[in-house]
C-alpha cells in the first residue's frame, strides 16, 4: 500500500484518501467518523447548519474519533443571498413546484423559511471556536481574517478548484491544500472565477495543471471510485484523492435508501447538470422530475431560494422511497459504486489497491 504522502504529512492522517463533505443532510457523523478511524480523511458538510448546530457537530465528531476530521462550507457568491425574489416571483416559483407538493402531501414553504437561513460569517465564526482539525471550503475563499484565525488555532485549511485559475487564488491565499474538483464530480459545482459552463474541466485534465501551477498538496476529486482511478490521479501528480459518490453508497452515509439503490446500477452511468433542485448546478442522475422540469432550467431561482422551494419536496420523496423526485447526486463513476460496504471496508479495498510505497506515483512537479 502507499504511504500518506504530503498530504498525510501535513494532516497526520495513514491514507492518501479523503472522503468527500456531502450537504444537504447527506453526511453523517458515523460515516466520517469511521473514515477518519480507518486512517484517511472523514468530511461532513455543514452549509445548511446553525452556528449553533455546527457547535455541536465539532463536539460530537470529536467524541467520535480521536484521528483528524475535516467540516465543510460553502463560501457565499457576491450577490446570492440578496437576490430573494418580490412577493410576486416568489408565488409563481411556488406555484411551478405546487404539484409536487400536492403529490407528496407537503405544504409549501412560507417565504419567512428562506430569509432565516444561517449566515456564512456566523458559520464560519462558530466553527472557528469550535477548532475542528480541518476546515474545507468550495465556491471560493475565505476571507483573510478566517485563514490568519485558523492558522493561529492550528486548524489546516483545504480549499477547492475548479479550474487552474481558482487554484492558484487559493493557495496565494494562504489555504493549506487544494482539491482539484474535475467536472466529472458529483453534486454541487464549486465554480467561483467563471461561470460554471466555462469551468468544465475533466479531472483528468485539471489535475496535472493544477499540480504544475500550485505549491501546495493537491487532492484530486471527480470520477474516483477505486484503484484505477486513485493510481491514474497520483500517476497525474495529485498527492490525494478525494472521493465522493462511492461513500454516499457506503452503509453509513446520510443518503436516502431511494438514493442508494441507484449507485452501482445501470441508471448510474448517466449523470447530467442541472439547477433545479437547488438553484445552483449540481451533477446528478436524471430521474422524473429533472425530466420533467427540464424546460425550466433557466427559469428557477438562485441558491438559496430554490433550494429552501424543493427542502420539502427533497425530504418527503426519500421518506417515501420515491427516486424520481429525490436529488440524486452522484459523479461519473457512480456506476462503479459498491453495494452495502461499510465504509471500513471500502477504505480497506482501497488500500490494497494503492501503489506500493516507495514507488513513484506521478512526474516530477514543474514548481
Amino acid at each position: 500500500m502507499s504511504g500518506p504522502g504530503r498530504l498525510g504529512d501535513l494532516l497526520g492522517i495513514d491514507h492518501p484518501i479523503v472522503q468527500g463533505p456531502f450537504g444537504g443532510g447527506l453526511s453523517s457523523v458515523a460515516l466520517a467518523a469511521a473514515v477518519s478511524e480507518s486512517g484517511a480523511l472523514g468530511s461532513y458538510g455543514a452549509h445548511i447548519l446553525t452556528p449553533d448546530a455546527i457547535t455541536g457537530l465539532v463536539t460530537e465528531l470529536k467524541a467520535a474519533t480521536s484521528r483528524p476530521f475535516a467540516v465543510n462550507l460553502w463560501v457565499p457568491l457576491e450577490g446570492e443571498r440578496s437576490a430573494l425574489p418580490d412577493d410576486i416571483a416568489f408565488t409563481t416559483h411556488i406555484e411551478r413546484l405546487r404539484p409536487y407538493y400536492d403529490e407528496l402531501g407537503v405544504n409549501a414553504p412560507a417565504r419567512e423559511v428562506v430569509e432565516a437561513l444561517p449566515a456564512f460569517d456566523d458559520q464560519i465564526d462558530a466553527l472557528l471556536a469550535a477548532a475542528p482539525p480541518v476546515i474545507s471550503f468550495v465556491m471560493g475563499i475565505p476571507p483573510r481574517r478566517v485563514v490568519d484565525e485558523a492558522h493561529r488555532k492550528g486548524i489546516t485549511l483545504i480549499g477547492t478548484a475548479t479550474t487552474v485559475d481558482e487554484a492558484v487564488a487559493l493557495d496565494e491565499a494562504g489555504l493549506d491544500a487544494i482539491v482539484a474538483s474535475g467536472s466529472d464530480a458529483g453534486g454541487h459545482r464549486g465554480a467561483f472565477l467563471a461561470p460554471v459552463r466555462e469551468s468544465l474541466v475533466g479531472t483528468f485534465s485539471l489535475v496535472p495543471q493544477v499540480a504544475d501551477a500550485v505549491t501546495v498538496p493537491v487532492i484530486a476529486a471527480g470520477g474516483i471510485a477505486d484503484g484505477r482511478g486513485m493510481r491514474a490521479a497520483l500517476t497525474l501528480g495529485a498527492d490525494a484523492v478525494q472521493i465522493g459518490t462511492a461513500f454516499l453508497a457506503t452503509r453509513e452515509s446520510g443518503a436516502s435508501d431511494a438514493h442508494k439503490r441507484q449507485l452501482g446500477t445501470p441508471a448510474a452511468r448517466t449523470t447530467v447538470l442541472t439547477r433545479l433542485f437547488s438553484g445552483r448546478t449540481a451533477r446528478g442522475i436524471p430521474n422524473r422530475f429533472v425530466r420533467d422540469m427540464a424546460a425550466y432550467e433557466d427559469a428557477v431561482p438562485p441558491y438559496p431560494v430554490q433550494n429552501a422551494l424543493m427542502q420539502p419536496i427533497r425530504r418527503a420523496a426519500a421518506a417515501q422511497r420515491r427516486p424520481e423526485y429525490v436529488n440524486l447526486w452522484a459523479g461519473q463513476a457512480a456506476a462503479l459504486a459498491g453495494d452495502d460496504l461499510s465504509a471500513r471496508d471500502y477504505i480497506a479495498h482501497l488500500v490494497k489497491e494503492l501503489p506500493p510505497p516507495g514507488v513513484p506515483s506521478g512526474p516530477a512537479r514543474t514548481r
